[in-house]
């Protein structure tokens, strides 16, 4: 091992609180992507209740009804803050039509008659509980895997034909104007943050292209505007450019966060714009400006990578989804533009033909729940619809979608470190990318990057203010180095879950970009529990399992409680642009699925594993040469 590879490692005896007590800055958790009753598709699976001040109430810790099997329902750790992002198409039409407040314009006999029709149709299939059926009916029909240069143009249908409800502006603009007001009478600086926000869902040919935009401005600027939506384009650019004029016009701020990736079939970080033109500065430019951060988890799988992607990366196979949004079943291909960690190095090797990275981006989990609920706690999960949220009704949100209540975890949250629990100062730190991804536990987790830190910086009670002193936090960039045989040094800690699982092992993930342009990446266990050795390749062995598979319990009698690290690149090559992320893994614990089958006292659950191991993604810090 190379005298350069230095790792300091110490399990700290501090309790968690101290570790963190002289920091600047706090980490908060909470979730940038919920769905309530305004969203079309939520309302037609049995959503009807959840609105958004049920969202902000159940996000605070306070016990609320469940949408759909009518329970008393409770976080079990409240969270910190909240975006509810209801889909901007069709925003609080279902709704609408079933409490007959639908707000009609005069489309003429024909048009009116045909609206009235639909209004039937709709209010059968909530009466008939086929509501399911009906959502179908705006998904892609039987699209193809990636083939297309462009396909939104190539598509033969749009999100279906929304036409026949005529003018629904006044419709939307009145649930609007409700989740703006809910989200302000909820903001609690200080003690609870609430942003506007809601989701753009494009989604053409079944590519999953969806963006969550929110604003940390309140309800005198969230009323200047309506959400724009992919019935009014599902090109990214003109999402950018909406933004743009609005925030010109009105003072707004906004940023919009890419999700589920891992559906995308190969448009999410693709080489090209949607368009199926050459990437360029300006697109580069105004992709990064205004989608800073990503995110990598969620219910429907994680988008960090894959086997096929990262084939020496034993950690890899983490929550695959292989479930496209749409009417009928195409096999799932995993592309590179579908995974984080791809279109990271992608970003450096544009980066290098262009001079700007457009995938220079940041990590943050959230859980894409349709319930209101945002739960994202393996344990007390309430499904990704109203409708699978018993163990009798996984199978629910099944059929012809490929995917139901069995493939999915309760995933996951959004850390942030900032100063205060305000719009002002998270916002603040979305934007510098400040920000780290978590499958679901409270994990916390720090990195900083820089050339020299001061000896038993790692352990210091002040970790955080020297390190900040001499380095940069996730999201940051490295300096470019004065001394070019110097490598880099990291400075990581972490800490379990108060109410959760021990931790496995810390790692770092680096990927780069040689000078001949191939694109490589390397995982290293850099600190771990118990007195296992590392190979000569550095791998470990397995930490073990205490999952009880009768009792669906498990025990913190392996795994460590926190790590603190020094670690040095060992291989790092001055003239090689790179990027460095945390991966720290939790022991394995119980998945919901495993759960709900012992309560239906089955021997195996329908789908997916009896155990995972949750895990955290910090992050990149970034090095690019002169």
């Amino acid at each position: 091992m190379r005298n350069v590879f230095k790792i300091i490692i110490a399990l700290l005896v501090l309790k968690s609180a101290s570790v963190f007590s002289e920091q600047p800055k706090r980490v908060f958790f909470g979730d940038t992507h919920l769905h309530s009753s305004y969203s079309f598709d939520a309302f037609l699976n049995n959503n009807h209740s959840a609105d958004p001040d049920t969202a902000y109430r159940f996000a605070k810790g306070q016990p609320v009804i469940h949408p759909f099997n009518r329970t008393r329902v409770q976080i079990n750790t409240p969270l910190d803050f909240l975006v509810v992002s209801d889909h901007a198409e069709l925003l609080g039409v279902m709704r609408a039509v079933r409490e007959g407040k639908f707000i009609e314009t005069d489309m003429g006999p024909l048009g009116n008659v045909q609206r009235w029709y639909s209004f039937r149709l709709i209010n059968d299939a909530i009466d008939n509980n086929t509501g399911l059926a009906f959502f179908r009916r705006f998904l892609p029909q039987n699209p193809v895997i990636k083939n297309h240069t462009d396909p939104v143009k190539d598509q033969s249908n749009d999100l279906s034909d929304i036409s026949v409800f005529g003018d629904m502006r006044p419709t939307s603009r009145a649930a609007w104007d409700d989740i703006v007001e809910s989200a302000d009478r909820h903001n609690d600086p200080g003690k609870f943050t609430s942003f506007l926000g809601w989701e753009w869902s494009s989604i053409p040919l079944g590519a999953n292209l969806h963006r969550i935009v929110i604003t940390p401005d309140g309800a005198e600027k969230g009323k200047q505007f309506l959400p724009y939506g992919s019935d009014q384009s599902q090109y990214p650019e003109d999402l950018w450019k909406w933004l743009e004029e609005t925030s010109e016009r009105t003072g707004t701020r906004f940023i919009a966060i890419p999700h589920n990736s891992n559906i995308s079939k190969g448009y999410m970080f693709d080489d090209t714009s949607l368009r199926g033109e050459p990437i360029n500065a300006d697109y580069a430019k105004r992709r990064i400006k205004w989608e800073p951060i990503v995110e990598v988890t969620q219910i429907k799988g994680d988008s960090e990578t894959r086997s096929e992607l990262s084939p020496e990366d034993e950690f890899a196979d983490f929550e695959n989804y292989d479930h496209y949004i749409q009417v009928g079943r195409s096999d799932y291909v995993a592309s590179a533009a579908d995974y984080i960690r791809p279109a990271l190095k992608k970003g450096i090797a544009i980066q290098q033909k262009i001079g700007v990275n457009p995938y220079k981006f940041g990590l943050i989990g959230s859980t894409d729940a349709h319930t209101g609920l945002s739960t994202a706690e393996e344990n007390n999960f309430w499904g990704k619809m109203a409708a699978d949220s018993t163990p009798e009704t996984k199978e629910r949100l099944g059929n012809s979608l490929g995917a139901n209540g069995w493939n999915m975890s309760a995933s996951g949250l959004a850390a942030v470190w900032a100063e205060e629990n305000t719009r002002e100062s998270l916002y603040a730190a979305f934007k510098r990318k400040e920000t780290y991804a978590t499958s679901g536990p409270r994990i916390r987790l720090q990195i900083f990057g820089g050339w020299k830190f001061p000896d038993q910086a790692v352990t210091s009670p002040d970790f955080a203010k020297i390190a900040s002193q001499y380095g940069v936090p996730m999201g940051g960039d490295l300096a470019v180095n004065d001394e070019p045989q110097r490598a880099p040094v990291f400075l990581m800690r972490a800490v379990k879950d108060p109410v959760e699982a021990n931790l496995d092992r810390l790692q770092i993930v680096k990927g780069w970009v040689a000078v001949d342009g191939v694109q490589h990446e390397k995982v290293y266990n850099v600190a771990w529990s118990g007195d296992r050795v590392a190979d000569k390749d550095g791998k470990l062995p397995n930490v073990g399992n205490t999952v009880d598979l009768v009792s669906g319990r498990y025990k913190n009698s392996i795994g460590a409680s926190e790590f603190a690290a020094e670690w040095i690149d060992p291989d790092f090559d001055a003239q090689q642009p790179a990027f460095y992320y945390a991966r720290v893994l939790q022991i394995p614990t119980p998945r919901n699925g495993f759960l709900d089958g012992l309560a239906l006292q089955l021997e195996q659950p329908p789908r997916g594993p009896k155990t995972i191991q949750e895990r955290a993604y910090s992050s990149p810090i970034w090095y690019q040469p002169n």
